[in-house]
């Protein structure tokens, strides 16, 4: 995925763990698109301590994105087929977004600690 197909964002933002500064083209995006919230990361491994904290959502939104095969989105951690409530996290890395999706925060939280999608 190219960058402004999933979101339009024109500046940094804040870690929603640390604080850290985040620019446009770093960093990982989560979305509860059904309760039209956001966090952001500057670190995948930053979901783990805000998930275990009690995650804290800001408002935000991101259309779903479809998959081009057709078939509907399936969690990334235990590959049950997604219903209206469910997370989407977004690595964006240069230009490129890459997303993921969960059925929970939880889960979210539970991918990234087994280091996402390379663990």
């Amino acid at each position: 995925m190219r960058s402004g197909s999933m979101e339009s964002e024109t500046r940094a933002k804040r870690c929603t763990w640390c604080g850290r500064k985040v620019d446009r083209d770093d960093g990982y995006r989560a979305y509860e698109p059904a309760g039209a919230r956001a966090a952001v990361f500057c670190r995948l491994e930053h979901i783990v301590p805000w998930s275990i904290q009690g995650p804290v959502w800001e408002a935000g939104e991101l259309e779903t994105p479809e998959r081009e095969d057709g078939e509907p989105l399936r969690c990334s951690l235990c590959d049950s087929e997604l219903g209206e409530v469910h997370v989407l996290l977004v690595r964006h890395r240069g230009e490129f977004r890459i997303p993921d999706a969960f059925c929970s925060a939880e889960h979210m939280a539970e991918w990234a600690k087994k280091g996402g999608r390379w663990g």
